[in-house]
């Protein structure tokens, strides 16, 4: 089981940038699927960006394309999301989640474990 922790979220003015960190606990985190997700009106969640374990393929939401770059450093058991070019409707509440999948199939798939997320505000 992979514990994950949230942290870099905050205040930033439409255009500017922030980067959140994910700190994983437990020896299997290079194993799993990392992804970021924020909720959403009418969706359960809704799906940002995801990064695979072994061959770093990545996966975005069109929403973010462009705008947000996911990576993940496995011998710090840390996965980040660098935020550029924020928006007002980027305001939300970023969940890390860790899955036994694929970067392209974590929108969908059932979750291993999350964070208890982190707190981002674009004010316009």
């Amino acid at each position: 089981q992979v514990q994950l922790v949230e942290s870099g979220g905050g205040l930033v003015q439409a255009g500017g940038s922030l980067r959140l960190s994910c700190v994983a606990s437990g020896r299997t985190f290079s194993t799993y699927t990392m992804g970021w997700f924020r909720p959403a009106p009418g969706k359960e969640r809704e799906f940002v960006a995801a990064i695979s374990w072994l061959i770093l393929s990545t996966y975005y939401a069109d929403s973010v394309k462009g705008r947000f770059t996911i990576s993940r450093d496995n011998a710090k058991n840390t996965v980040y999301l660098q935020m550029n070019s924020l928006k007002p409707e980027d305001t939300a509440v970023y969940y890390c989640a860790a899955a036994k999948t694929t970067a392209q199939a974590m929108g969908v798939a059932a979750l291993d474990a999350w964070g208890q997320g982190t707190l981002v505000t674009v004010s316009s």
